[in-house]
Order: structure tokens, then C-alpha cells, then sequence
């Protein structure tokens, strides 16, 4: 099998990923995931596509992440994640798409408007 490349976003967060059959590396930005998200529960996020669909160790991956946080960095990872298995594989685009994996989150920072300290909070009102 081929090279693959996938692209996964989350806020400002972009994932480009590439896979392919192996033994189960996942490699996000020269590291191994585990020494670049520090926390478990960002680890499960990026790998929740291989638990749900059962996939874990089969293919080696290579990730390149950059812009926003760390939280957005993991939601782009499953993404891009999601979409490289959903192509290589018919059978499990259901149980991706039970779980959402396959939808793109939207949600974005809303933008600060002009007299106001910041998105939705306003100055206090004096009636006097």
C-alpha cells in the first residue's frame, strides 16, 4: 500500500497525515505521541478512530500538526485520522460515523466587536 495523505482541522489547528501498514508507530511531529500530548485524555481523543474501529497497531502513522492549541491539535489529529481509515477501509465508515467522527467540529473563537472589552462582554451600563 501507498502513502496516504489526509488533512484534518479543529479551530486553528491543522493535521496532515500520512499512513500506511505497519506495526503501529504514531509519530506526531518528529515525536512519539505520548511525549507530544502530555496528558491521556489528549491521547485518547487523537486515537479514539483506531479504539472505535478496532484498527490499533495495524498501520504505521506520521503526523505533522501545527497552529492553535493542543486540544485543537488532538481534535485535528482525529479527524485526519478518521478520514484515512474511512478511506482505507469501507467496512468501518458506520462505526466512524455513529461516533462523529467524520464531521469537521466548527466551532471557531468569536471574534471581539468594537466597543466591547471582548466578544460578548460589554461595559457596564449607567442609566444616570
Amino acid at each position: 500500500m501507498a502513502k496516504a495523505n489526509y488533512i484534518g482541522r479543529r479551530k486553528t489547528s491543522t493535521a496532515r497525515l500520512y499512513i500506511q501498514s505497519g506495526k503501529g508507530s504514531f509519530i506526531i511531529n518528529g515525536k512519539p505521541i505520548e511525549e507530544f500530548f502530555k496528558t491521556q485524555a489528549r491521547i485518547n481523543v487523537a486515537k479514539f478512530p483506531l479504539e472505535v474501529t478496532e484498527l490499533n497497531g495495524k498501520y504505521d502513522i506520521k503526523i505533522t500538526v501545527r497552529g492553535g492549541g493542543v486540544t485543537g491539535q488532538a481534535g485535528a489529529v482525529s479527524l485526519a485520522l478518521a478520514r484515512a481509515l474511512d478511506d482505507l477501509n469501507e467496512d468501518v465508515h458506520d462505526k466512524l460515523k455513529e461516533h462523529g467522527l467524520l464531521t469537521r467540529d466548527d466551532r471557531m473563537v468569536e471574534r471581539k466587536k468594537y466597543g466591547q472589552p471582548k466578544a460578548r462582554k460589554k461595559f457596564q451600563f449607567s442609566k444616570r
